[in-house]
């Protein structure tokens, strides 16, 4: 999204929450695999794994490779001081694992999810290598700067929630368990893309705060998970090409629905492109002058929080 000439998104909007958004395969190179990025196909990995000979090539992550990201993370946090929280940023070891068994993107993930029945040892051996360079991303993240880890499995919810719970979120929990005995007092954050099926499921990780995509209803979300974890969502970002009071009345439904604490407001996905500058405006101006009202008590509760 283009923000106003001489202005950065930061400047402009005066969110409660940054992040320097970079792709979930950057730290790839520092282990070992290697990728292109072409302008039609997207990411393109250069050797996919597909045997135990592939393994390796794979090494432990060498953090120096990933300097500029730790560089990043401080520049961020010297410029927004104690105005906003700094994020970090990871993809889960599932979803960086399709890219790497499969060669790049995928639509219909059969190469890996046929590798969790011909080789699941190769494959249980490439999650477990992810995750501990995963988590020593994390850890260096946080000792860069970052306030708080976003954690996406972008692709788990193309799994069966059977399959999910076997492939993906004994890893995650791993990864959670490393992370909170060397940074106790981080918050984790998960999210998934449709992880209707999942919810549940999520919460077992151990993670602070669970991501909803548009597709849950955002009371039906807190009605699964209970009042005992942080939620964070979720308004379509499709909404922002709506007329502004289609905005303001989703982002009162969504805080109605979320209840009057544990909840981050924000997109359910990143900022579309093309998105009318005043509507992501109008978003961050209703949402920071909402309080909730509580049914029972007909006073202010809590004041939103806003989380982009």
């Amino acid at each position: 999204m283009d923000d106003a000439p001489g202005r950065k998104p930061w400047e402009a909007f005066r969110p409660d929450g940054v992040i320097i958004f970079s792709d979930i395969l950057t730290p790839l190179p520092a282990f070992g695999v290697l990728f292109d990025i072409e302008e039609v196909r997207g990411p393109v990995i250069q050797s996919p794994i597909c045997s135990e000979d592939c393994l390796k090539a794979l090494h432990p992550i060498d953090l120096e490779k990933l300097h500029f990201v730790g560089d990043s993370l401080k520049i961020l946090r010297q410029e927004v001081g104690d105005h906003a929280a700094v994020l970090g940023f990871v993809g889960a070891p599932w979803t960086i694992a399709t890219y790497i068994v499969e060669g790049g993107t995928t639509r219909t993930y059969t190469t890996v999810k046929s590798m969790c029945h011909t080789a699941p040892n190769l494959l249980r051996a490439l999650l477990s290598h992810l995750t501990k360079a995963i988590s020593e991303y994390i850890i260096y993240q946080v000792e860069s700067g970052a306030h708080c880890i976003q954690i996406f499995d972008s692709w788990g919810g193309q799994l069966p929630p059977d399959m999910w719970e076997q492939w993906s979120k004994p890893y995650i929990t791993e990864i959670v368990s490393m992370v909170q005995n060397k940074c106790p007092k981080i918050p984790l954050v998960l999210y998934i893309n449709g992880n209707g099926g999942l919810l549940e499921r999520m919460k077992g990780t151990g993670v602070d705060v669970i991501g909803l995509d548009w597709t849950v209803d955002m009371a039906d979300g807190r009605k699964r998970l209970g009042n005992d974890i942080c939620v964070q969502g979720i308004v379509d970002p499709a909404y922002l090409f709506s007329p502004l009071p289609a905005v303001t009345e989703e982002i009162q439904r969504v805080l109605k629905c979320a209840g009057p604490c544990g909840h981050i407001l924000n997109l359910g996905h990143g900022v579309l492109v093309g998105t009318p500058e005043e509507a992501v405006a109008h978003f961050f101006e209703v949402t920071k002058s909402l309080k909730y009202e509580s049914s029972s008590q007909n006073h202010a509760m809590e004041e939103s929080k806003l989380l982009v």
